[in-house]
């Protein structure tokens, strides 16, 4: 938000955030250049981003946006990525390792495994994001065109699930470090001695 606008006005754009997020497909890939659909929402409802950066959305999400925000349609930013069929990330079970690179990089948690075990990927809940792609140091992961029987996740369960997975992020940052401050008491505690 700018610092200097009055209550009224940071209230409008902080509802008109919301109406744009409400148009986003919530998968959180990060293409648009925002660590997450929310901040997008908000640089859009600023004017401090253009509406066409959300490859996911597509041309339909480019014109909700447009018909929201009433500007002209744009095409897709091509720096973005382009517009694709429904994904959803595979897995090559004799290739993964069980590194757990993949986990904690999927914003809607639809990886499951655990450290030196297979991991496998939760179809109806992953949004074809690819940031696992990168993560994986063996390149066993892969992103598959969703059949004609598979739907892709919706919007409202995919922030449901981002918003779970940013929570127990923060909750494991704070434990982090409260038990680091914790150790650093207890080793100053014991040279004192």
């Amino acid at each position: 938000m700018k610092p200097n606008l009055p209550p009224a006005a940071a209230t409008q754009l902080a509802e008109l955030a919301e109406r744009i997020d409400a148009l986003l497909p919530q998968t959180q890939c990060t293409r648009c250049g925002f660590e997450a659909c929310l901040p997008y929402a908000q640089a859009i409802a600023r004017g401090e981003a253009p509406i066409n950066r959300c490859p996911p959305g597509g041309a339909a999400g480019i014109a909700a946006l447009a018909s929201l925000m009433d500007c002209p349609v744009l095409p897709l930013d091509a720096h973005c990525g382009r517009e694709q069929p429904a994904a959803v990330a595979w897995i090559e079970a004799e290739a993964c390792i069980g590194c757990a690179r993949c986990l904690p990089v999927c914003p809607v948690d639809a990886i499951l495994g655990a450290q030196h075990f297979l991991h496998t990927v939760l179809g109806d809940e992953c949004t074809g994001c690819e940031l696992c792609v990168a993560a994986c140091p063996v390149d066993c992961i892969r992103i598959l065109p969703r059949t004609a029987d598979q739907s892709a996740p919706d919007a409202a369960s995919n922030r449901a699930r981002f918003e779970r997975h940013r929570s127990r992020d923060r909750r494991a940052g704070l434990e982090r470090e409260r038990l680091l401050a914790e150790r650093k008491r207890a080793a100053l505690a014991s040279s004192r001695r």
